[in-house]
Order: C-alpha cells, then structure tokens, then sequence
C-alpha cells in the first residue's frame, strides 16, 4: 500500500492515504509538487484529503469517484465547489446521495435513526469509454458494473496506471452482497474492461495493497475462470 509515501509513475506525482473507518485509499494526482491535482474517492474525512494535498503542496481540480459507497463518496461536499468538480457515474447517483441509509444497511438498527443526510455535490456525469483531461492529467472511463452499477475504474494510458476502486483487489475483488451488487456483472466487467489492459498495469485499488495486473493474472483466484 503506497500509504502516506507517493509513487513516481514516470512523470506523475501519485501520492496516497487510507482515511476513515474502512481505511479507503485516497489518491492524489498531478503531474508535479505545487500544482493542480486530481483526488480518486472522496471518504468522509475532508481534512484528511487536505492534509495529503497540503502534504504534496497540491491543489484540487477535481474528484473522480469511483462508485457511490459512502466510505469512497462521503466527504465529497466538503471538498467540492465551483473550482473542484465532482465525477460519478449516473448510475450510483442515488445511492451516494444518502450515506446514512447505506450506513444503516451496513451497520443495522444501531445506527443512528432520523433524517438522512443528504450528499448535496451537483456531479458531472461520468460515462464509458470518455477521456477527461483534468489537472494535465488524460484519464480514460471504464464502467465497470457489478460491485454497484456505476462502478468505475480510472486508466492513465500513458503511465499504464489504473485506479480500480472496489472493482480489483490485491488477491481479491469487490463484494457483490450489497444493494445493487452482481458477482455476474462484476466478472463480465472484469473481462471485458480489466483484463484486457496490458499485463504490467499498476493497479490501485480502493482499499489494501498496490498490485499489477500481471499479478493478479497468476495469483488472483477470482480471475483464474476469466483466462
């Protein structure tokens, strides 16, 4: 896990922190200290984004949010304005808007009851197959459903990185028992989408270790039926 250390993909700045309760992988990105960059996932912890942003004398561009799960989209609102653009895929747009009815189906009747907290960000649609150019960075939008139906993941072509959200695990891959999730749909995004990127793609997931796609080819049980 890259943690709070930051990775030099060829001329990109990738720095790194697991932040909240579920230790999601934020992900910062820019082409060098001390200018624009783009945040991977937003979890309910706006000042720790800050503070890796400080930390790498960044500032925000724009979010790209991987899915609507509220440890990835949650503290969207406190770092989003009309400088710093918010990206989700039409299709998770109801359920991030309610992070405290995910919490509660989570969590069960010990969450707190009462009115929902609604995510508030006006978010521009993400869609397949689009290239974003943001913050001098290209970034090509691969929808992968299955973990939700508006799960993406984010590729850097030229420095064969992907973002892969909760769609692809260091050994593992995203949990398909919630509301909206197909273990189907999540392999067929995984063969068509994934698998076919070039072996030694760097993968970086939402949550635990940075992995390679040719590692997961060999050692990845899950993608042993996919080859």
């Amino acid at each position: 896990m890259l943690g709070s250390s930051y990775l030099q993909a060829m001329s990109l700045l990738i720095a790194s922190e697991s932040l909240w309760y579920f230790e999601t992988n934020t992900y910062v990105i820019a082409p060098h200290r001390g200018g624009p960059a783009v945040i991977v996932d937003a979890p309910p912890d706006p000042a720790g984004v800050g503070d890796l942003l400080a930390k790498h004398d960044l500032t925000p561009v724009a979010v790209l949010v991987s899915h609507g799960h509220v440890d990835h989209v949650g503290g969207v609102d406190g770092i989003a304005s009309s400088t710093v653009r918010a990206y989700l895929h039409p299709d998770d747009l109801d359920m991030a808007r309610h992070p405290r009815e995910q919490l509660r189906a989570l969590l069960g009747s010990g969450f707190p009851t009462g009115d929902d907290e609604l995510i508030s960000t006006d978010f521009v649609d993400l869609s397949d197959g689009e290239t974003l150019t943001l913050g001098g960075v290209d970034f090509e939008i691969l929808h992968t459903p299955g973990h939700t139906p508006g799960h993406c993941c984010f590729y850097v072509p030229s420095e064969g990185v992907l973002f892969s959200g909760d769609q692809l695990f260091a050994g593992s891959i995203g949990r398909t028992d919630l509301p909206g999730g197909s273990y189907e749909t999540l392999m067929e995004s995984m063969a068509k989408r994934v698998l076919p990127l070039p072996a030694n793609t760097d993968v970086l997931p939402g949550h635990g270790p940075s992995t390679t796609l040719a590692t997961e080819r060999r050692l990845n049980p899950f993608l042993q039926e996919l080859l």
